[in-house]
């Protein structure tokens, strides 16, 4: 799960967009021979196909907070909701946790 440093500035759409920007600039391994390797600051080396379902959990489990956030739910209903659920066995609870939060704190919840 992406780490936000909210102390810095840092937020979900933020991470969302260089995701994209990742995407956009990576060459898809049926247009070349193994296509754009992505090597990440920790964590294993990908390929355009893996930033892309990164892109999409970060997005979702964004939408989701957001969607929480608007009808008014606390840090603490959001995390007992679990909107990142499916993907903990990939990327882990304790990320998933801290992620939420800051979405949470990101997307103007209280």
């Amino acid at each position: 799960m992406p780490q936000i440093d909210l102390s810095r500035g840092g937020h979900v759409n933020g991470v969302i967009e260089a995701l994209n920007r990742i995407i956009d600039v990576a060459i898809s391994e049926q247009f070349t021979e193994g296509g754009t390797r992505v090597v990440p600051g920790h964590g294993r080396i990908c390929d355009e196909f893996d930033v892309v379902e990164y892109r999409d959990m970060v997005t979702i489990v964004r939408d989701r907070v957001r969607a929480m956030v608007g009808k008014g739910m606390t840090l603490q209903q959001v995390q007992a909701a679990k909107p990142a659920f499916e993907y903990v066995p990939r990327y882990g609870a304790s990320s998933a946790a801290a992620f939420v939060e800051a979405a949470f704190k990101n997307l103007g919840g209280r």
